[in-house]
């Protein structure tokens, strides 16, 4: 070991060690094989090299320098050392991120406005573990796939809490998908929606990241299906996942068809939208319907956030209809989230799930790689040009280390 080396690490090096896990996670259902548990004592050597390739000392990562819901204003690149993860921690190679729309709003201070800059960004990731702490070896060893949710996941490498980890049976994008938007869907209709057999349901934005697991659930439900979009391809799509009756909004009049097709009302709106398209929804719901807001994303690039809504008798329409709206934020639903992945995950597995990815190949500068991509893979969502969810991939594949 190089004197180079140990003045790097030091002490904080000591307790890395890689080992073996045996059993069944009971989060993905994936078979994890037997493994000799092994401390390695050339653990430092491990850490920077693993299978021949080689952890770099240094890393790229995104930071908001500055709050703005102008990501290119917000967010700056920055060259940082590699983080060495704690005794409870894993650092986590990232393959694939997620682009999610409260990435602006992150970027602009608005969840926390006590948080300064500078701070990470990103919430999501998905990738190989290169690195992990004592306690943390007794589930995980190095060459493990895991996703995670939490901050700082726009790096090429991630320190995660080894509890906040979901082991996954391969770097793949479409378990990404899961992380974030599935799971909003997942939680947000099983404890808000109340849905019933039978019961009409419209979804905003419906082929977007989250719209097309709401679609799916509902649909599983036993529930009518109506989703808006803004293309023909998109209507497309969300046909090809059980969607009974796509709107173009580009093409038909929303407020007309519903009304035309749809005049008992609406039971539950799945709504992520905001201004007018919130408006329409409460408009649209018929006694006691339920509207369950998940976000209002034509506000979010402006300086406020929230977009222009006329809601001066909205008591008054609620009353009469005995209908309600229903707030949804994710962290707030956490105790639900590890029973909704385990059951996502199932239901991908065996098929019974589409989780649509969207890395770029179709935009104008080519498919979303290297994390300086992040920058236009927001663009590119904000510009309602996607068809699922968007997700980076940060860094091609280094080793096989799909478990299936």
């Amino acid at each position: 070991m190089s004197r180079a080396l140990l003045a790097r690490n030091g002490r904080r090096a000591l307790p890395l060690i890689y080992g073996g896990r045996r059993g069944t996670d009971t989060l993905s259902g994936v078979h994890l094989a037997a493994r000799r548990f092994i401390v390695d004592m050339s653990y430092s050597a491990h850490f920077m090299d693993f299978k021949g390739s080689s952890i770099a000392s240094s890393m790229k990562k995104l930071v908001v320098t500055k709050l703005s819901p102008n990501f290119r204003e917000a967010v700056s690149t920055q060259t940082v050392a590699v983080p060495t993860p704690g005794d409870a921690d894993l650092l986590v190679r990232n393959r694939f991120v997620g682009i999610n729309a409260s990435d602006i709003n992150y970027s602009a201070g608005r969840y926390d406005p006590s948080v300064k800059p500078p701070f990470d960004a990103g919430f999501e990731g998905i990738g190989e573990v290169v690195g992990l702490g004592l306690s943390a070896s007794s589930r995980y060893t190095v060459g493990d796939t895991v996703a995670y949710f939490g901050s700082g996941a726009f790096a090429e490498y991630t320190v995660v809490p080894a509890k906040e980890a979901v082991p996954v049976p391969a770097v793949k994008p479409e378990f990404l998908t899961l992380l974030v938007s599935g799971a909003t869907a997942y939680i947000a209709l099983k404890r808000l929606g109340d849905l019933a057999k039978g019961e009409t349901v419209l979804v905003t934005a419906a082929a977007g990241g989250t719209g097309q697991f709401a679609v799916q659930f509902a649909k599983q439900a036993g529930c009518h299906v109506i989703g808006t979009c803004s293309t023909n391809e998109k209507a497309g799509f969300l046909k090809s996942i059980g969607c009974d009756r796509p709107i173009n909004y580009t093409a038909e009049d929303l407020a007309k068809t519903l009304r035309k097709e749809y005049p008992q009302g609406i039971d539950v709106v799945y709504e992520s939208v905001g201004g007018s398209v919130l408006e329409l929804a409460v408009n649209s719901l018929t006694n006691k319907g339920r509207l369950i807001v998940i976000g209002f994303i034509s506000g979010y690039q402006s300086a406020s956030g929230i977009p222009p809504f006329k809601g001066g008798t909205l008591p008054v329409k609620l009353l009469q209809k005995s209908a309600s709206i229903r707030g949804f934020f994710l962290p707030h639903f956490l105790g639900d989230y590890r029973e909704a992945l385990s059951s996502m995950i199932q239901m991908f597995a065996k098929g019974k799930l589409v989780c649509e990815v969207d890395c770029g190949d179709l935009a104008e500068e080519g498919k979303f790689v290297g994390l300086d991509a992040v920058f236009r893979a927001v663009d590119y969502m904000y510009a309602g040009r996607n068809l699922g969810k968007v997700v980076v991939e940060v860094a091609p594949p280094s080793v096989s280390n799909s478990k299936l």
